[in-house]
């Protein structure tokens, strides 16, 4: 049979910048499960090369905005633990905290263009009827005083295509409720701020738990929402990693009390962290520095590997 050449398709330029982010709360010190995360963030970001051969930018934001929930000291605890382990940040770190007048601007524009309203019902009214929010509000005109701001979710975006789960299908019905925006208590809401600051930091790639994969349905919508309204950006590529669980069944969380990593002696938790993400780290980096550690996971990191669950058992 005659050989055929077979012109290969060229490679997509990848001119872009690659730029993720870490975005721990400081409601307690960084522990294992907040390692994998910052770590599989960080490799991703480091591991990429576009064609100018510009390395993927690793961005640090503090998510101090709830400051009720706030531990005194850890925000600057979980800087100082992230450069124990070799994870340098790109830039300054950005404080959600500074961001108030910007997070106002986009709900007042929200409410001009009358894509937001006010909403008086509280959990225990809206557990009683299913637990998802029917809209109930949107026509009651009440005024900011003892109320939440909603979104008018318009696009009710429920499945996309994750980094290393694939494709993702989420709670249609929970995707496709008004969310809140704003809190009752005057804190600015979770969805609202981290979108906003994705923006206002350019991010391209989002690399975090599997426990955000319903968030980030209505996160897609908030992006969607303001691109198509007043606030031009693009939607960065989202990808969850499995999220370390005890043989109790409990998530590794500041919540569940989950134990602080050891500053002094990093390297076990660093090769610990790769294992469970599945990049098979050889036996020689058991007495190499950080910094080796680190250089070799990034020179061997692969999406691919890392595994397609939801949660991994690490008893």
């Amino acid at each position: 049979m005659q050989n055929l050449h077979i012109k290969r398709p060229l490679k997509p330029k990848q001119a872009y910048q690659y730029r993720g982010r870490f975005a721990p709360s400081p409601s307690g010190l960084l522990h294992f499960g907040s390692l994998i995360a910052a770590l599989a963030s960080f490799l991703d970001a480091k591991a990429f090369v576009n064609d100018h051969g510009e390395q993927g930018k690793w961005l640090i934001r503090i998510e101090d905005i709830d400051r009720p929930r706030e531990q005194k000291g850890a925000s600057s605890a979980i800087l100082t633990t992230l450069e124990a382990f070799g994870l340098h940040w790109d830039e300054t770190a950005l404080y959600q905290s500074t961001q108030s007048q910007y997070y106002r601007d986009i709900l007042s524009n929200l409410a001009q263009q009358k894509l937001s309203y006010y909403c008086q019902c509280t959990r225990s009214q809206i557990k009683a009827i299913g637990g998802i929010y029917q809209g109930h509000c949107r026509t009651a005109n009440y005024k900011s005083q003892g109320s939440a701001t909603r979104l008018v979710n318009q696009y009710g975006l429920y499945q996309f295509n994750d980094i290393f789960q694939d494709d993702v299908v989420c709670n249609k019905a929970l995707a496709n409720e008004d969310f809140i925006i704003h809190r009752k208590d005057g804190l600015f809401a979770y969805q609202l701020a981290v979108v906003a600051d994705d923006i206002a930091q350019s991010i391209t790639h989002v690399v975090r738990g599997c426990d955000l994969l319903e968030p980030t349905a209505r996160q897609l919508t908030l992006f969607k929402t303001l691109n198509n309204s007043f606030l031009k950006c693009t939607t960065p590529r989202y990808g969850h990693i499995p999220l370390a669980i005890t043989s109790e069944g409990y998530k590794l969380s500041k919540q569940n009390k989950a134990p602080a990593i050891n500053n002094a002696n990093p390297q076990p938790a660093l090769i610990a962290a790769l294992t469970f993400l599945g990049q098979a780290p050889i036996p020689e980096l058991a007495g190499a520095s950080v910094e080796e550690i680190i250089q070799w996971a990034i020179n061997h990191w692969q999406r691919h590997r890392v595994p397609k669950a939801f949660e991994i058992n690490i008893d």
